[in-house]
């Protein structure tokens, strides 16, 4: 019995190595095989390098269109993303307009809002127990003065402190001014490094901070340097001054109404200290009764918003090109796998006696139809691939002559590539079955 036991194990271990020898084998000659088919297209488009290239276009320049844009539009959220929540999930805003207004009607409806006021910033500070802190701040553009060049348009903010921390606006030279100097509204400012750059030739920071400027007729001496933010959207985020608010309001021409930056300690209080600053600004003014036309509506009065808002409106805009920049791409695609078929199809017909004769000597319909499949994809992948590096290469041109930021997105490369091997293989469908489907007597009699 021990041997009948014995031998039955070596049968079944014999029929399984079969069994993986058999699979190896197959996987092996399958390889060869697609290996074959693969360097014959390739010699075939070698063949006719110029129809192989027209061929080519239509799916260059689809692909090229889709990578291009996916890398821009990749390299600003990046940017816009790391720009808004660097504070962004413990930082919101109580203003008298919201960021971004959308309509005319909007915009003539926030202006007979009243302006929020120091006295409205004072209550909150006092008020809000969720709130951890909180900088209050006005702006205006001027023009700025050193005593070796100018510049305009410069964006002048006055703020209390806390601004610093709460915006994230690091002083990489020299130092912020103190609570005394701020109370007692100090001609001292902080600069950002297009002011080194515009009013200082680009000295070493450490020269320019002691030095002074002049902002509409006074006399600041620069304390501190923020470090460089860069761009967004193409305009530079360094073009500014921040001066003390009490300094702000003896030289401001115009006294608009405050904007008041508020942080908390933990992002999960957020939505808590935003109800807690619109009950309190609530029970300071109240709704108020807006006239549109021959109807009355109430408003609050003042915005209350995070980053979220932006952001949310940025996505809602950069979707909306994805979905053009794929319609249209799409549509050159589709182009480009009509022409594909066209130069199979042709393929085919120049190409029947040789059909013929590979079936006459043991060709079967599968290798024909594998051969032709496989030429088409190939001819898809390669314009595919030209595609992706030509949209990389076209995104950060247009990134260095518009200051866009671009991000390569590995993503969009495996959706190019795979997307133009689609193509190819529903482009080559027909043909390859037409070629497969040839009699092989009457191939090889074709002239």
């Amino acid at each position: 019995m021990k041997d009948v036991a014995i031998e039955q194990k070596r049968g079944r271990d014999f029929e399984a190595t079969g069994k993986r020898n058999s699979f190896f084998s197959n996987a092996q000659r399958a390889l060869t095989l697609f290996r074959s088919i693969f360097f014959l297209s390739l010699e075939n488009l070698r063949a006719n390098k110029l129809r192989t290239f027209l061929t080519l276009l239509g799916i260059i320049v689809g692909v090229a269109a889709v990578i291009s844009v996916v890398t821009i539009i990749e390299g600003l959220n990046q940017s816009v993303a790391s720009t808004f929540s660097a504070n962004g999930s413990t930082v919101f805003t109580l203003s008298k307009n919201p960021s971004v207004i959308t309509s005319r009607e909007e915009m003539i409806k926030m202006n007979k809002r009243r302006d929020i006021t120091k006295e409205d910033a004072d209550a909150v500070a006092r008020l809000c127990r969720s709130c951890w802190r909180i900088a209050i701040w006005a702006r205006g553009g001027e023009t700025v003065k050193s005593a070796y060049s100018s510049a305009d348009n410069v964006l002048i903010r006055g703020a209390s402190g806390a601004i610093f921390e709460i915006e994230d606006l690091p002083v990489e030279t020299g130092r912020k001014w103190t609570e005394n100097e701020e109370n007692a509204g100090q001609y001292v400012a902080v600069v950002g490094a297009d002011i080194i750059k515009n009013l200082f030739n680009s000295a070493a920071p450490e020269s320019v901070v002691g030095q002074e400027i002049r902002v509409h007729g006074g006399v600041f001496r620069i304390i501190g340097v923020t470090a460089a933010q860069g761009t967004i959207f193409g305009a530079s985020r360094d073009n500014f001054v921040v001066i003390p608010y009490q300094t702000a309001r003896k030289i401001l021409p115009s006294r608009d109404s405050l904007i008041v930056n508020i942080q908390v300690a933990d992002p999960a209080e957020l939505e808590n200290a935003k109800d807690e600053v619109t009950t309190i600004m609530r029970s300071r003014r109240g709704k108020i009764s807006l006239s549109n036309g021959d109807e009355t509506e109430e408003d609050e009065g003042f915005t209350v918003e995070s980053s979220d808002v932006f952001l949310s409106l940025y996505k809602d805009a950069t979707d909306n090109i994805y979905l053009v920049t794929i319609g249209v791409s799409a549509i050159s695609l589709v182009v480009g796998g009509i022409v594909v078929m066209n130069i199979m199809l042709v393929s085919v017909v120049e190409r029947t006696k040789e059909i013929g004769l590979r079936k006459a000597v043991g060709a079967r319909r599968r290798d024909i139809l594998e051969q032709f499949l496989s030429e088409a994809v190939v001819i898809a992948s390669i314009g595919g691939l030209i595609g992706v590096f030509a949209g990389f290469g076209l995104a950060y041109l247009i990134s260095f002559l518009i200051g866009f930021p671009a991000f390569i997105s590995y993503w969009s490369i495996i959706l190019g590539v795979g997307t133009s091997s689609l193509v190819g293989i529903v482009s080559g469908i027909y043909p390859a079955w037409k070629a497969a489907a040839l009699n092989p007597v009457e191939a090889m009699r074709k002239e």
